[in-house]
């Protein structure tokens, strides 16, 4: 794990711009068409090395392989995992809407908006006992970045992975007694690929949207009912992480990366100190969205724990905008004024791959982050 100790380091939250022709074999595999296995793996192979030279020629120091192997950062579990089927969802299934609380004031828009759609016609149900099955597509995945990495100059390199919660989100319960059983089950399954990540030399990055937007869908709860919802997941997460050394895990979170209003997203506030309960030293945070960038206001009344980073998202996918470096710059020396320089890292809100209008825009927000970091190191170190 890195500090910023002598400049600030640059990073993002995931997925990175697919190639058009994998993104299409991904497309393939995911509606059940038939894709040539071994042309698969060459792309796939060919594709990490393409985005960690991008990632490096941009200017960002920890990287990762771009989640390119992967049709989507969440679906990718159903194939790790063993214990689930797809079926018609029924009458009194649990909808798992994102924007629940913000569709009860803008209806019109998100009906206006066929890909706002928040309830899937098929949905994915545990209906047997959880087992990792995993280990030949994550050795895949390991050896592939491995490879890519061979030769480059960075500073450190991470592989994300889902967490129990967000897994929870859309793999309904239809077979555990009650949602700790099921909880604890996922992340006994989920270990496995947590621990393989590190033993393999790469830091951990746990994906967790669901730990702010599941406040959305769970639209009836109060904020003290929410918490306790929240707080059974976080320590689902951490049961999860048992045995990985807290300085070799990263953990990102956001509000979801719809766009839309956000107007009725949970504050940060509320729910800060579930987050800082996780057991990882790195915390990557949503705050360049500008629902939640006067958020950085949070950190002047909770004290950003010792040995803990903090990678505020500076640039976002709520925009094609590029945010300006001077614009970046400002917000890393705000939060470098109150947390400490040293615990700053430049961020991403999402993984910005799949969610901004085009790849071209992705890369070109990852060289604004490097200037704008640059620029808040000349003012923060004074060269």
């Amino acid at each position: 794990m890195k500090y910023s100790s002598d400049r600030i380091l640059t990073t993002h939250a995931g997925a990175l711009p697919q190639p058009p022709d994998l993104k299409e074999m991904h497309n393939a595999q995911v509606a059940g068409r038939p894709v040539d296995g071994i042309a698969f793996a060459k792309r796939v192979r060919e594709a990490v090395a393409e985005v960690v030279k991008k990632q490096i020629a941009c200017g960002l120091d920890i990287i990762n392989d771009g989640e390119v192997g992967k049709s989507n950062f969440s679906r990718y579990a159903r194939e790790r995992l063993s214990g689930f089927a797809e079926r018609d969802a029924k009458p009194d299934d649990r909808v798992s809407t994102i924007f629940a609380r913000d569709m009860v004031e803008f209806g019109d828009y998100f009906r206006s908006r066929s890909s706002h759609r928040g309830d899937n016609v098929k949905r994915v149900f545990c209906n047997g006992p959880l087992k990792y099955v995993g280990q030949a597509a994550l050795k895949a995945e390991i050896k592939d970045f491995k490879a890519g990495l061979q030769g480059q100059k960075y500073e450190e390199a991470f592989l994300p992975a889902i967490a129990p919660g967000t897994i929870e989100h859309w793999m309904k319960n239809d077979c555990y007694p009650n949602d700790e059983a099921y909880l604890v089950a996922i992340a006994d399954a989920m270990h496995e690929e947590y621990k393989a990540i590190v033993e393999a030399g790469f830091l951990l990055q746990i994906d967790d949207p669901d730990l702010p937007d599941g406040w959305q869908f769970m639209s009836q709860m109060s904020v003290p009912e929410y918490r306790k919802y929240a707080e059974l997941r976080v320590d689902a997460l951490n049961h999860g992480l048992r045995d990985i050394p807290a300085d070799c895990v990263r953990f990102h979170t956001c509000w979801g990366s719809y766009h839309g209003p956000h107007k009725y997203d949970i504050p940060l506030r509320d729910i800060i100190d579930l987050i800082l309960k996780v057991k990882a030293d790195t915390i990557s945070i949503e705050a360049a969205n500008p629902r939640h960038e006067h958020e950085w206001r949070v950190w002047e009344e909770v004290k950003l724990p010792t040995g803990k980073v903090l990678v505020p998202g500076v640039v976002g996918h709520a925009t094609d905008i590029v945010e300006h470096p001077q614009s970046i710059a400002d917000r890393l020396v705000r939060y470098a004024k109150i947390i400490g320089r040293e615990n700053v890292m430049a961020g991403t809100d999402c993984g910005l791959g799949p969610r901004v209008g085009d790849a071209q825009i992705a890369w070109a927000k990852f060289e604004a982050m490097a200037e704008g970091a640059r620029l808040a190191t000349k003012q923060l170190w004074g060269r």
